[in-house]
């Protein structure tokens, strides 16, 4: 019985990402399956997506970014020390806008910080709940920021493109696809190390070092990179599973305006990495983009963008804010009422 609601998100996500591949948009075979497992999450079916397929598929994910470090690339990495500082800029000065929308929508003050932090999902909402926060309202808020990125940014970029899609078209040369087998020993090795975002990172550094030592290289069939992105797909669309249509509208309206002013202030920063450095435009905003980092370097593999750029600077984010949390949770905690009367 377990295996049904995977066999009903599955289904919808065939079915959603025949229909957009039908209408010629980007990320056809995630948003597709994205977008109809959130309409049947809101209608009520039992979807799921189990977290240890999920996991797999990221970390074959992990291996197609690995593959594409090349020597000449990894030259190239103490140049982008002022785009990593625009990012860490752009994203405190984001999160504080963002912090003062959700204020005004009734957050308090903790909530609203902990929403409004673009990246470690689940960081956030765990410590946002120790430092006194809502958990609740943390998660969707946090979720449905991925979710509004990942549905706006492919049709902003098809339509900035002339309703084309600028990934690469050359044949696709297959091979490395021994690294799969590997998946099962390196997704509990990168939890043990406790890397962030283990399930990517550690296949993404395996792949690397094969690819800079000449060993091997990941390179996946299309339809191998198309049934990656059906399973992410679904697993984001399904995790809205038991949000009432009305509930979730509201959230979504909330949410919307806070991914709007965080896209608006990461875009401005954006332009000044795209000024300052020469870097493409579309390159800087999606490095910069409020997403979530293997949806945003899946977003640059199928649009032909930089995606060792785009990944190195959310990883960065990512990085950076875990090495925050202490601080945000000294600053958060609930005060005690000895603490109050002082």
């Amino acid at each position: 019985m377990a295996q049904l609601p995977l066999g009903k998100s599955l289904a919808l996500g065939l079915i959603g990402g025949g229909v957009f591949q039908l209408s010629g948009m980007p990320l056809a075979w995630m948003l597709g399956p994205l977008v109809a497992n959130l309409l049947g999450a809101m209608a009520g079916l039992a979807l799921a997506v189990p977290d240890r397929l999920r996991s797999l598929f990221i970390g074959v994910l992990g291996l197609t970014l690995g593959a594409r470090v090349s020597p000449e690339l990894m030259s190239h990495l103490s140049s982008w020390w002022l785009s990593g500082l625009l990012l860490l800029l752009g994203v405190w000065v984001s999160t504080l806008a963002c912090a003062a929308w959700y204020r005004r929508c009734g957050f308090d003050a903790t909530s609203a910080w902990f929403a409004s932090v673009p990246g470690v999902l689940t960081a956030m909402v765990v410590i946002g709940e120790r430092s006194g926060g809502d958990p609740q309202r943390i998660a969707v808020a946090q979720s449905l920021r991925v979710l509004l990125v990942i549905l706006i940014l492919p049709p902003l970029y098809w339509l900035l493109e002339g309703g084309t899609s600028t990934a690469d078209n050359e044949k696709v040369v297959i091979g490395g696809l021994w690294l799969v087998l590997l998946l099962p020993v390196l997704l509990p090795l990168g939890k043990r190390l406790r890397l962030p975002n283990a399930a990517l990172l550690a296949p993404l550094l395996v792949a690397m070092a094969f690819s800079l030592g000449d060993v091997a290289r990941f390179s996946p069939p299309v339809w191998g990179t198309d049934v990656m992105q059906l399973v992410l797909g679904c697993a984001i669309g399904a995790r809205f599973k038991g949000l009432a249509p009305r509930v979730l509208a509201g959230l979504m309206a909330q949410s919307g305006v806070a991914t709007l002013i965080a896209l608006a202030v990461l875009g401005v920063f954006a332009e000044l990495i795209h000024q300052l450095m020469g870097v493409p435009r579309d390159v800087a905003f999606l490095a910069l983009a409020p997403g979530g980092i293997g949806e945003m370097a899946l977003l640059a593999v199928a649009l032909g963008l930089d995606p060792i750029f785009v990944a190195f600077h959310h990883l960065l984010r990512m990085i950076v804010l875990m090495l925050m949390l202490p601080v945000m949770v000294r600053h958060f905690r609930p005060r005690s009422p000895q603490d109050k009367a002082h």
